[in-house]
């Protein structure tokens, strides 16, 4: 595939499967950093920084150069330092360590994040939360699928099972909201809606939880970057879920004009 080619239905499913590998890759040397000191660093924007957010991100730059040569690389800690490349119609978004604030009081709940963007949607995605053992990736045609990969296991040999959404719930709904970012909007929004149980999670397996069928909804009005949300909701999209803005839009990608900034959202398990 080349940057200017739109990628058909069965590549997508090899690049999600080759992405999961290099997200493995970059999961292991967070792995490393976590398991000792974190240092931590402020952004000009005020979010925090680690080592790991770096070198993970040099890891997937490097394997991406192989694996989509020639498409353009959108990742967060690239932007950060002022490098935003032109992109087209195909490129790819890079959060290499999704809750960073997870991954500094050490719950768990972080993520590496990497999607392939086609017309504005995410074709191809993989999210990995290597201290919690889950692997998920979605592709266009494929479907979505999961594995309880541990960071010191052997993701060539990885065995996926598929996932999809569950059926809306009679007895109402299972939310998952964000951890470290629940504002008014959101607690609004969750008083007009049918909620059974409410759970707290961080990073983007907020997606992932409810592409398979463990959850129903994700309310996010706060704000959030394309890399953020790209390969979460290519693993919910694929899974039979959606992702749409207030007024019903789908949420689409390559918002140059917004600085990548995403609008509100909220990730469902239906469509």
């Amino acid at each position: 595939m080349t940057a200017l080619t739109r990628p058909a239905q069965a590549e997508c499913a090899t690049v999600a499967r080759r992405l999961s590998i290099l997200a493995h890759r970059a999961g292991v040397a967070i792995m490393r950093v976590y398991e000792g000191e974190i240092a931590v660093e402020v952004k000009d924007d005020r979010s925090p920084v680690t080592e790991a957010d770096r070198i993970a991100e040099d890891i997937i730059l490097d394997g991406l150069a192989s694996i989509l040569p020639g498409v353009p690389v959108i990742a967060e800690e690239s932007v950060a330092e002022g490098g935003l490349p032109e992109v087209g119609d195909t490129f790819v978004l890079v959060d290499p360590l999704d809750g960073t604030r997870e991954f500094i009081s050490r719950n768990g709940e972080f993520t590496v994040n990497i999607a392939l963007v086609a017309s504005g949607a995410p074709v191809a995605g993989v999210v990995y939360a290597p201290a919690v053992s889950r692997l998920f990736w979605g592709a266009e045609g494929a479907g979505s699928f999961h594995s309880p990969l541990g960071h010191g296991a052997d993701p060539h040999a990885a065995r996926f099972e598929p996932i999809t959404v569950r059926p809306v719930p009679d007895g109402g709904l299972t939310v998952v909201a964000s951890r470290s970012h629940r504002d008014a909007a959101t607690e609004a929004y969750l008083a007009r809606v049918n909620v059974r149980e409410l759970r707290a999670a961080g990073s983007s397996l907020k997606f992932c939880v409810i592409a398979a069928g463990e959850a129903d909804l994700y309310p996010r009005f706060g704000r959030t970057m394309e890399w953020d949300t790209a390969a979460g909701q290519a693993v919910l999209v694929h899974a039979g879920g959606s992702v749409v803005t207030e007024d019903g839009a789908q949420l689409v990608y390559g918002k140059r004009e917004r600085g990548f900034d995403n609008p509100a959202f909220i990730a469902r398990g239906w469509r």
